[in-house]
């Protein structure tokens, strides 16, 4: 199996990729360790459960030194490591500190709908509802796991573009040190 960690963030079609680490509904973490190249169980979330599928786009490198964050939503749910064509529709920009740390720092989500749903066309906003439950979700869950999370505010389709573009030159200039 190829390292998920080194595919291309985004696919011939200019789609973004997106490697599904936990899916929708389940109770536990599951993260992609990239030196293993397995997915491993990280924790159980006490009382919650992930509201959609949960991965990271491939071939960046996000502030807190693991590749950018991402959420996927949609009725269903797919596997560990189904690699989904999606589009960005939102940022959700938060810090968060381990409870160690003093200083925190950026963990930005991007958040996407599959290009196989949006029939050419993404919706340009989430509703209220949906923001409010994945802001409250990455609240708890950080919380879970003895961090402090803050949320600072949502950005558009254009600041997902940037993210990612940030992120995927910090992945490319960490290669090149290599």
């Amino acid at each position: 199996m190829a390292n998920l960690i080194h595919l291309a963030c985004r696919d011939d079609q200019g789609q973004l990729r997106i490697v599904v680490e936990t899916p929708k509904g389940s109770p536990a973490k599951i993260k992609y360790d990239p030196e293993l190249q397995v997915f491993e169980l990280q924790r159980f979330l006490a009382g919650a459960r992930y509201p959609y599928d949960w991965g990271f786009v491939p071939g960046t490198l996000a502030e807190d030194g693991d590749p950018l964050d991402a959420m996927v939503l949609f009725d269903g749910h797919t596997w560990p490591g189904v690699v989904i064509p999606a589009v960005g529709i939102g940022l959700l920009k938060l810090r968060e500190s381990k409870a160690d740390e003093a200083q925190p720092r950026r963990n930005d989500r991007v958040i996407a709908v599959p290009a196989a749903r949006t029939r050419g066309h993404a919706p340009s906003q989430l509703a209220t509802e949906t923001r409010t439950l994945l802001e409250q979700f990455f609240v708890a869950t950080g919380e879970l796991a003895n961090k402090r999370v803050s949320i600072e505010g949502w950005g558009d389709e254009s600041e997902v573009t940037d993210a990612v573009q940030r992120a995927a030159a910090a992945y490319d200039a960490k290669q090149a040190k290599r």
